[in-house]
């Protein structure tokens, strides 16, 4: 026999295997696919941890609190500014664009507060770098406190998290199958027949019978 004799009945053997098989295999064998993609994803991912520290926008005597709520969104917005980032990245060790990467800032539109989130590998460095920030936007803001009448206080300062942030290996597991099970192809449906039932296929009519008949 000769070796395309070979590999074609091969082929054909592999074919009648998968012709054996149910119709809905490919959904367990990709949601246990998922499961181990999500398994070995949280197993090994570096846990990641977030601390925030908050600042708090205070309005002077001639102004209001709109103004200081406003001044608050304001300093949110350029929280994450070299100018802000490079005087925290000493405190912090890192480079401006370090710190931008893991800080977030974000404002309350109802209070002139402000939440600086620091995230890192180290929970001592996450709370080191968030309060660097927070500090470094209120030296900065208040520079200009006389004229813009709003002066930024620490309100909170950030703690070493206990726990990560980041998904935890159960979460990273069930993710993966389900992503994957939905994913997986569906088999053909077979179309219903006339009454709702399964479709059989029927052999010639009345009709047809009496015409052979009759020839």
């Amino acid at each position: 026999m000769s070796d395309s004799e070979n590999e074609r009945s091969r082929a054909d053997a592999l074919r009648a295997r998968l012709a054996r098989l149910p119709r809905w295999w490919p959904l367990p064998a990709c949601a246990a696919a998922g499961v181990l993609v999500g398994g070995g994803f949280g197993v090994f991912q570096t846990p990641q941890y977030t601390a925030t520290s908050y600042v708090v926008g205070v309005q002077q005597a001639k102004a209001d609190p709109a103004t200081a709520l406003g001044f608050a969104q304001a300093y949110g917005r350029v929280a994450a500014q070299v100018a802000v980032l490079g005087d925290a990245q000493v405190e912090a060790g890192m480079t401006p664009a370090q710190l931008r990467d893991s800080v977030q800032v974000a404002t309350s539109p109802d209070a002139p507060m402000i939440s600086i989130s620091a995230r890192s590998d180290r929970p001592s460095a996450a709370a080191l770098t968030a309060n660097a920030v927070a500090r470094s936007l209120a030296t900065n803001a208040n520079h200009a406190k006389d004229s813009t009448q709003v002066k930024l206080l620490t309100f909170s300062r950030a703690l070493e998290p206990t726990e990560p942030s980041s998904l935890s290996t159960g979460v990273t597991t069930l993710v993966g199958g389900c992503a994957a099970a939905c994913s997986a192809p569906r088999p053909p449906r077979t179309p219903p027949g006339p009454y709702g039932g399964t479709p059989r296929r029927l052999g010639p009519g009345p009709a047809s019978a009496l015409a052979r008949s009759g020839t």
